[in-house]
């Protein structure tokens, strides 16, 4: 089962979507974190992609494209994939699908998690992140704090706040977001592909509620 996470940066698509993963027992593909390892080999790719990403503009097309087939060929992903951040745009998904198409697969369901951007904001600029490439547990010291400060519950590696997660950052994100968001949510309700799923952070719904509603949606369909 191949699925793509949709929506707003910091809507919880990463924390949904590895909640997701261990459910479905298929890895949970992030573009971000697939980019930023880039960044953090240095080289070429890396340079370019960081050009984009420390300012919040996305990766462009051609580049994100590339680096996510090579992912997507990975013996891990033979059974299908959990894809967060990518696609970003309408061209993406549609690369996305011809790319499927050759393995003889295709996207079985697009996910939007619906945030309000205030809340985004807000869970964004005060997210960590654990420093352990093996876990990578988010947290939010304020909706989800870890039990010690600056430490991981799951593995105690050591989190970290990540350099674009600041106001002006995320404020250019969310235009970036708004600037593609309707014609790729719009490509995936035209084939009945899309389901939605609203989040308040003040309504006491957890991720891990969101994932288990989720779940018993696909297995559903």
């Amino acid at each position: 089962m191949n699925i793509v996470m949709l929506g707003k940066p910091g809507s919880g698509k990463g924390t949904v979507g590895s909640l997701l993963s261990n459910q479905l027992q298929i890895p949970h593909v992030s573009s971000g974190e697939l980019f930023r390892s880039y960044v953090k080999k240095a080289g070429e790719i890396g340079k370019k992609i960081d050009e984009y990403i420390s300012v919040g503009n996305l990766v462009p097309d051609e580049l994100a494209i590339k680096l996510v087939e090579k992912r997507l060929l990975e013996k891990d992903c033979i059974n299908g994939v959990i894809l967060d951040g990518f696609p970003r745009t309408r061209n993406q998904a549609i690369e996305l699908d011809r790319f499927l198409k050759k393995q003889n697969q295709k996207v079985d369901i697009a996910i939007e998690l619906n945030l309000s951007d205030k809340e985004i904001i807000d869970r964004i600029i005060k997210r960590e992140v654990c420093t352990n490439k093996e876990c990578r547990e988010i947290y939010n010291l304020e909706f989800k704090p870890p039990r010690k400060q600056g430490i991981c519950d799951k593995c105690g590696s050591k989190l970290e706040k990540r350099d674009d997660d600041n106001v002006e950052t995320v404020e250019k994100r969310l235009e970036n977001y708004y600037a593609t968001s309707a014609k790729l949510t719009d490509y995936y309700k035209s084939q009945q592909l899309l389901y939605t799923v609203r989040l308040n952070l003040h309504s006491g719904k957890t991720s891990e509620d969101a994932a288990k509603d989720i779940k018993k949606y696909i297995e559903k369909k």
